[in-house]
């Protein structure tokens, strides 16, 4: 498996590099001009933006916390570990790392993977409704909605985003309250169409309705989505200050909160394949793509912003997280590598993903 994935980031480079040299010829790129432009940049406002992104991990962990409230009490800053370690694991070696957070977690609290994988299933809900819910209400009440792009389109988008949203919140109760008959009743449906896929819709369900019972009260809800929506106000904010920071591009400079909504769409549908390294450039790539076509910025300024967004949002933590995980002694590699084959036994403290690198 990790021959096979090495050989498919392998092929994906030699095409990434065949593509930027067939196209060498049709792309006029000023070096000079892009310089120029991260060089004028305001970069007070990088520094802000980068640190919202840090302050957006303390959020995490506070509200981690809450999600093991009713099984473990633990502060809300103990598990700011394992949030920037988490999340420095995926920047740097891709979305196989993802489980990170979880397995760390897990270990920190001595709790078995599972119940931190539910957990984690519950937290991409908030984050998912949480980001609806700004993206569809920045939308409907900015006062340049009518001079976005597609206008029509992107109303349609925000509305379907306050439905789906409804409909996720809708889907949490009946899952927190009938979840052994929703399981039971997907995995009959399905099971005609496939065996397999009913039975791993069937256990999705009952790991989302094991992650919904950490929220033992209303009181815990209401804290679990304040927390998502300052999170992601923050992380909103973040991607605002960044584009504003290049006063030099017009476009970007006078940049609006719902035009830096599309700008996060975007970013975020690219980043969805996260390949190690390799992911960063096609993510520039795609990010400066649509500030280009949609707001109409020039190439220079656009690749520049792009940059400065992965760099700000995704790889500033990088550094902290490195030295954090050198300083508890851990390797980035094999914890990733443990937390893909890990099982559901409980955690054991000093395993060999908490030992030194070699």
């Amino acid at each position: 498996m990790k021959k096979n994935r090495n050989l498919l980031w392998l092929l994906l480079a030699l095409a990434i590099a065949a593509g930027v040299y067939a196209l060498r010829g049709r792309i006029h790129f000023d070096w000079r001009t892009f310089l120029q432009q991260l060089r004028l940049a305001d970069w007070k406002l990088f520094i802000l933006s980068t640190s919202l992104i840090w302050a957006a991990y303390l959020v995490r962990s506070v509200r981690w916390a809450v999600f093991l409230k009713p099984t473990h009490r633990v502060g809300p800053l103990t598990l700011l570990g394992t949030q920037v370690i988490g999340f420095t694991g995926v920047a740097l070696l891709g979305r196989p790392a993802d489980l990170v957070r979880p397995y760390l977690v897990a270990k920190r609290v001595n709790a078995t993977l599972s119940s931190q994988l539910a957990i984690y299933v519950v937290e991409r809900m908030f984050d998912l409704g949480a980001m609806a819910l700004i993206f569809s209400l920045a939308l409907f009440f900015a006062p340049d909605r009518a001079a976005l792009p597609h206008p029509e389109l992107l109303q349609r988008i925000a509305r379907t985003g306050l439905v789906g949203t409804a409909a996720l919140a809708a889907l949490a109760i009946l899952v927190r309250v009938r979840g052994e008959q929703v399981a039971a009743s997907s995995n009959r449906l399905l099971s005609r169409f496939s065996p397999g896929l009913g039975a791993s819709v069937s256990a999705r369900i009952h790991a989302f309705r094991q992650g919904l019972a950490t929220l033992a009260s209303i009181g815990d809800v209401l804290q679990a989505l304040i927390l998502s929506l300052v999170m992601w106000a923050m992380i909103s904010y973040s991607y605002l200050e960044t584009t504003r920071a290049f006063v030099h591009s017009p476009q970007l400079a006078r940049m609006t909160l719902a035009r830096c909504m599309v700008l996060m769409a975007a970013s975020m549908v690219a980043s969805t394949v996260q390949l190690p390294v390799i992911g960063w450039f096609t993510q520039i790539a795609a990010v400066a793509a649509a500030i280009q076509q949609i707001f109409g910025a020039q190439l220079e300024p656009s690749i520049a912003c792009a940059a400065m967004l992965l760099i700000t949002s995704f790889l500033s933590i990088i550094p902290v997280g490195l030295l954090w995980s050198r300083f508890e002694h851990i390797s980035l590699k094999k914890l990733t590598e443990e937390s893909e084959h890990a099982g559901h036994a409980p955690a054991k403290p000093g395993s060999a993903a908490l030992l030194p690198e070699a």
